[in-house]
């Protein structure tokens, strides 16, 4: 694998991970909202990885978000009957976002996007201290 190639496999984790921090943020914004109108609360999503083959000698791998699906667990109930947004029989419907879950996505995806860019920082010196050699 060249050094060059390591921007591109840094690069799509960065990418990666990038998309997964916004998801996550989209979860936790939404984390206590309720069913609107149509009686459907929010549903949490989650980030779905692949991994991706650079070239054709497929001697490098990246990641790459292959979906983005929809937790179909129910939301949390709570009877609350003077909630404007309660149903016939007194209930509100929170969305099934687990805060703490969404916490601790946020906290691998921040460390993963971090080392990734340490990683594409290390190769940057790596090949100016190259080039360093080749001036002496």
């Amino acid at each position: 694998m060249s050094m060059f190639q390591i921007f591109n496999v840094a690069g799509s984790a960065v990418s990666a991970q990038s998309q997964r921090l916004n998801v996550v943020a989209s979860n936790l914004a939404n984390a206590d909202t309720v069913a609107g109108p149509d009686g459907q609360a929010y549903k949490a999503r989650q980030v779905v990885f692949q991994t991706h083959l650079f070239g054709n000698d497929a001697e490098s791998a990246g990641v790459k978000v292959s979906q983005v699906t929809e937790d179909n667990t129910p939301g949390r109930r709570v009877h609350d009957p003077r909630h404007p947004q309660a149903d016939a029989d007194g209930y509100v419907t929170y969305s099934n976002v687990n805060s703490v879950e969404e916490m601790v996505n946020m906290i691998s995806a921040s460390r993963s996007y971090q080392n990734n860019i340490e990683v594409m920082s290390t190769a940057k010196n790596l090949l100016l201290k190259t080039l360093q050699l080749g001036q002496s």
